[in-house]
């Protein structure tokens, strides 16, 4: 199978088993462009490495030094066939072309809830925000109660941000972590919810206290990234 090249990964797709989330520090915006161009001739000289990858998506921070990783697989046996089979020959010419790159992860994640605000949105996604959450040990019940209670509030926002397209909620399979891939008209429309009254892109309101206080939270962060390539196999 050949390698189809796309502008977005199908993120609620129903056949996924798995998602695999990593970041790579690449250091400058000269080598984040290097990066983006090394993976598209790594991946689009070969081959589909396999059939139970789905999709492999990589976004550029706004930060200008990291590349977000978004990867969609059947389970987790065909994630381990491609580790040990065909991952290192991609990286070692990514590698030879960028060195010194830092990768950080991957997190293991299943997408649990999505949402979009604006039913039927035809806009494209100029920005996606990765929020990630950690929690203080590993408690199912807690990651999905968590992303619940965001679904609570963002259903009783008086005012919920106009800028926002989608949002889709996964949970770590270790118990331990939530992970939003949002994605938003612009960057521009995120940092404008952001300045917007309230604590983060939601209103003042007793729900959105709720996941502001949630406890057992002890960790995350909040990052923008620019869609930079997505892959699939050809059909």
């Amino acid at each position: 199978m050949s390698v189809q090249f796309e502008s977005r990964p199908d993120v609620a797709r129903g056949d996924v088993g798995l998602v695999k989330a990593s970041t790579w520090d690449v250091g400058t915006p000269a080598r984040q462009r290097q990066a983006v161009e090394a993976i598209r001739e790594a991946w689009g000289s070969r081959d589909w490495p396999h059939p139970g990858l789905l999709s492999c998506t990589v976004h550029a921070g706004d930060d200008g030094k990291t590349l977000f990783h978004y990867s969609q697989w059947s389970g987790e046996g065909a994630y381990q066939e491609f580790f040990a089979n065909g991952r290192d020959a991609r990286n070692a010419d990514i590698d030879a072309a960028v060195p010194g790159i830092r990768r950080l992860g991957p997190h293991t994640y299943e997408l649990y809830r999505s949402t979009a605000p604006n039913d039927g949105d035809p806009r494209e996604p100029g920005c996606v925000v990765i929020v990630d959450i950690e929690f203080g040990g590993p408690d199912k019940a807690r990651q999905r109660d968590w992303v619940d209670t965001v679904f609570e509030a963002l259903g009783t926002d008086p005012a919920p941000a106009p800028g926002g397209i989608s949002g889709h909620f996964h949970v770590s399979v270790d118990g331990t972590r939530v992970l939003n891939y949002a994605e938003w008209a612009s960057a521009q429309a995120h940092i404008d919810a952001l300045a917007a009254p309230g604590d983060g892109v939601g209103s003042r309101t007793p729900q959105w206290e709720r996941v502001q206080s949630y406890p057992g939270v002890s960790g995350g962060g909040v990052h923008r990234y620019s869609p930079a390539l997505s892959l699939r196999a050809a059909v």
